[in-house]
């Protein structure tokens, strides 16, 4: 079913423990030789927002629309509805997803002295996307420094890490992150709905700021390039030039993915990751109270689950009601869990995703 609420903030919540699956010590790392943190100490999440378009837009609709058996496009992509814009604009919700954030972390956009605007696909391609979110928030010039971060599906995760490292060198003192996306655009409706089914729109956001309480345990991104070619859209930068070689730009400027390449892939390397990342923050499985996961497709994150053995219980799972939000995804979910009250003052949260590229993704972190 489809709830529109715009933005929302914050939010507190507990969890219990989760029983051990990798098996792993705090001494060595699955790979062999001493695990050690890649983590920063002083820095701490002061805030979040999130933001949806008004429209929903089912999939029972959809295969009306597209002359499919009922319930046929459902069950081959396991989303029922998404959101979809139709008079926002990707920077209407990267505002209203910020002006969240901020509210929830008892700031006001001057207060912001970094801002990244993280997202697999920008407003434009020149210039960044960042200064029109400082524009659009009234920060004056010359007060902060914005800049964009694209590593797709994992461009918030990976800002974070940006973004937790400049303040923890005393480079910045608060910093806002940004992932907005119009994910509904250039999909394959006509040739592969079942993928075009997966994808919403979103925004979420989050403050992060220096505190000496704060502990981020770990961070961690692997590229695993062999499967570069497994998603994308091959046109919008200089591989096909639109003036000379029209009919390629158009051939390949719409989304494409070999779900079986992604598949394999992950299925291959995604545990030992997920290991590497908790023997990196010296924590075990039961460590972990809440697993915030890209919500990539239903399919994807049951695999998740069965692959890494967490619980179903300890991952927050909406994806069926807004598909995958792209990198607006990580933030936006995260958003919806602290307003579940599923996030506390000493919560454990792993935030875990994948991307296209392909690259791995992750961020344990306590609360």
């Amino acid at each position: 079913t489809c709830h529109t609420r715009l933005w929302r903030g914050g939010g507190m919540g507990s969890h219990g423990l989760l029983a051990g699956v990798f098996r792993l010590t705090t001494a060595q790392s699955p790979r062999g030789g001493n695990a050690f943190t890649s983590g920063v100490r002083g820095v701490r999440i002061a805030g979040t927002g999130r933001a949806l378009p008004a429209a929903c837009v089912t999939t029972a609709g959809m295969e009306g629309r597209l002359n499919l058996s009922p319930g046929a496009l459902s069950k081959a992509s396991g989303v029922e509805a998404r959101y979809v814009c139709d008079g926002e604009s990707q920077i209407d919700l990267a505002l209203t997803a910020a002006a969240g954030a901020l509210a929830d972390a008892g700031m006001v956009a001057g207060d912001i002295d970094l801002v990244l605007f993280a997202a697999a696909v920008p407003y434009q391609p020149i210039p960044a996307t960042a200064p029109l979110i400082l524009r659009g928030l009234g920060i004056a010039d010359g007060r902060a420094a914005g800049f964009d971060v694209n590593s797709t599906c994992l461009s918030f995760v990976t800002a974070f890490e940006i973004a937790a490292r400049q303040l923890a060198a005393g480079a910045a003192t608060n910093a806002l992150i940004v992932s907005a996306e119009v994910a509904s655009r250039a999909l394959p409706w006509e040739t592969a709905p079942e993928v075009a089914a997966l994808f919403g729109d979103g925004a979420g956001a989050a403050v992060l700021t220096r505190d000496p309480a704060g502990q981020i345990a770990a961070m961690r991104l692997r590229t695993y390039p062999s499967a570069y070619e497994a998603c994308g859209i091959g046109a919008g930068g200089t591989r096909f030039d639109f003036t000379r070689e029209a009919a390629a730009f158009a051939a390949h400027s719409r989304f494409m993915m070999d779900g079986k390449a992604l598949f394999r892939l992950a299925a291959q390397h995604f545990g030992a990751f997920v290991a590497d990342l908790l023997a990196e923050a010296g924590w075990q499985p039961a460590d972990v109270d809440l697993v915030i996961p890209h919500q990539a497709s239903p399919a994807a994150l049951a695999h998740m689950i069965r692959q890494t053995g967490f619980p179903p219980d300890r991952v927050v799972n909406i994806v069926a009601g807004h598909g995958n939000q792209i990198a607006a995804s990580i933030p936006f979910t995260l958003d919806v869990a602290r307003q579940a009250g599923r996030v506390r003052p000493g919560t454990r949260v792993l935030m875990l995703g994948t991307s296209a590229g392909v690259s791995f993704g992750g961020i344990a972190l306590v609360a």
